[in-house]
């Protein structure tokens, strides 16, 4: 078996470390110092079980295991906080567990064997840690069996297509398993709704122009695709440009 030991504090690393591999010397640990390091190293190692710290510089656990929840086989998920928060301890059950530092090494062989996949309706309600829920700083999709991350600043427009999302970034266009209605609700500061199947990125607007064709169009920095912009849509679209 691995584990995955997520934590930007190197003491804290070591720490897990030194118990788990107390508690179970032919455990496998494998460190990594934030959510991005985390994301290479499950691709690589693929750990059964991730002791995850909750905050975190750059991403945070909470949107980590948001970013893991999306893979086939995802590993088992194990929160790890220094923050006592009564919400937390509704999640003291099979499905999922957490751990309150300093950890005690009883109560790490607990987590360990209770260690479960978190399920996406009960990671929502975690998603605060004794403050207001942490917003995401990226969109996944899975690629070849791996996580690609697509930072939201990066995202010229996102276009509803049948059941998925198209993302529209400089390395390309990819697949999101996410409701449009979701990510304008989540996104609401990144991204305006132009129409009822797109939303495009308000900071990457170059100008809001007239078509040979009479309707209105949005043309975008950096990529050659103008989008339409519905009547219904129109004045808030307008007004938002104005105010940029």
């Amino acid at each position: 078996m691995k584990i995955l030991i997520v934590d930007d504090e190197a003491l804290a690393r070591e720490r897990l470390h030194v118990l788990v591999t107390e508690l179970y010397p032919d455990i496998i640990t494998i460190d990594a110092i934030n959510g991005f390091d985390a994301l290479d190293k499950i691709s690589e190692h693929s750990p059964e079980i991730v002791l995850l710290d909750v905050r975190m510089p750059g991403m945070d656990g909470l949107e980590l295991a948001n970013h893991l929840l999306h893979l086939e086989s995802p590993p088992a998920i194990v929160f790890t906080t220094a923050y006592q928060d009564h919400t937390l301890s509704a999640f003291d059950s099979n499905a999922v567990d957490y751990l309150l530092k300093p950890i005690r090494k009883e109560r790490l062989k607990i987590a360990i064997e209770r260690a479960a996949v978190v399920s996406q309706s009960k990671l929502a309600l975690l998603s605060h840690d004794g403050g207001a829920p942490s917003a995401r700083t990226h969109l996944s999709a899975i690629v070849h069996g791996n996580i690609q991350l697509i930072a939201i600043e990066n995202i010229y427009f996102l276009k509803a297509e049948q059941k998925y999302v198209t993302a529209a970034w400089p390395g390309g266009e990819i697949l999101i398993d996410e409701p449009l209605v979701t990510l304008e609700a989540e996104f609401s500061d990144h991204f305006i709704r132009i129409h009822r199947n797109a939303l495009v990125a308000i900071n990457h607007i170059e100008e809001l122009r007239k078509t040979a064709e009479g309707q209105h169009a949005i043309k975008l920095t950096g990529i050659p695709i103008e989008l339409s912009v519905s009547r219904r849509h129109f004045s808030d679209v307008k007004k938002i440009i104005k105010q940029h």
